[in-house]
């Protein structure tokens, strides 16, 4: 096999590349044989890149390389954990007026940037959102909440299913708008949801997606906007996107009793 040995660069790059490229390698006990089959990068690039004498790979091998290794691109440049690119922010919203300005604005910009969007909320807002949008709707999956959010299971199901597909079809980009079911909840219901929005930043965090939650501040009771502020690391409201200052963590909420 021939490979994309002319992939290889050559130029200044974190040594120790080669290294985390060949510990990989050897987790899997393959040898360079192997990999090259499975990658379709020759083996004497990947010899090359292991012992050193090319360091900067363009992001096509990198991508090769990563893929059948089950490491991240960051793994092998960096030696460090793939950084979060999911963007989940709360928008709270006191009136019809307030959702549809902010709703509407968040799905329009991803209409203009051709993102694949899904919204999820319920069957008021989304006729709300329809009149908002106009033909753009058509550009934009609806989902009704009361049938997509019986569970964080299927919920998650639901999202995870929408961006894998979306970026198997070529998008470069996710956009998702979904409204949580509070109303009718068990203390114990909404504590198993509160966890979950905390979760997304855990289990989307690599995932190129935005990701906006809308809450009710007039309907919804204190404890649960609280909990808003520390699930969301950031928040929108009145147009605006600031940091949450008591955002926390989901590993806080993983371990909390």
């Amino acid at each position: 096999m021939r490979g994309y040995q002319e992939d290889l660069m050559d130029g200044p790059n974190d040594s120790r590349m080669g290294d985390r490229l060949r510990a990989a390698r050897e987790r899997l006990g393959w040898s360079r044989e192997e990999l090259a089959f499975r990658s379709g990068v020759s083996w004497s690039a990947i010899a090359q890149a292991e012992t050193g004498r090319r360091r900067n790979l363009r992001p096509r091998t990198l991508f090769l390389l990563s893929m059948p290794l089950g490491v991240s691109i960051d793994y092998l440049v960096a030696g460090g954990p793939t950084r979060p690119m999911l963007d989940h922010q709360a928008l709270l919203y006191d009136t019809e007026q307030a959702f549809t300005e902010g709703a509407g604005r968040f799905l329009l910009e991803g209409i203009e940037r051709s993102e694949a969007t899904l919204v999820v909320t319920n069957k008021g807002n989304i006729e709300i959102l329809r009149d908002q949008l106009g033909r753009e709707a058509e550009q934009v999956e609806l989902v009704d909440s009361a049938n997509a959010l019986t569970s964080p299971e299927a919920a998650l199901e639901l999202f995870t299913g929408f961006l894998n597909d979306r970026i198997q079809q070529g998008a470069v980009w996710t956009r998702v708008l979904a409204e949580p079911i509070w109303a009718g909840r068990s203390k114990s219901e909404v504590r198993l949801w509160t966890r979950f929005e905390s979760l997304i930043n855990l289990l989307l965090g690599s995932s190129p997606a935005s990701v906006v939650c809308p809450y009710n501040v007039k309907a919804l009771p204190p404890a649960i906007l609280r909990e808003a502020h520390a699930t969301h690391p950031r928040m929108a409201e009145g147009g605006a996107v600031t940091v949450s200052p008591d955002y926390r963590g989901p590993g806080s909420f993983a371990l909390d009793a």
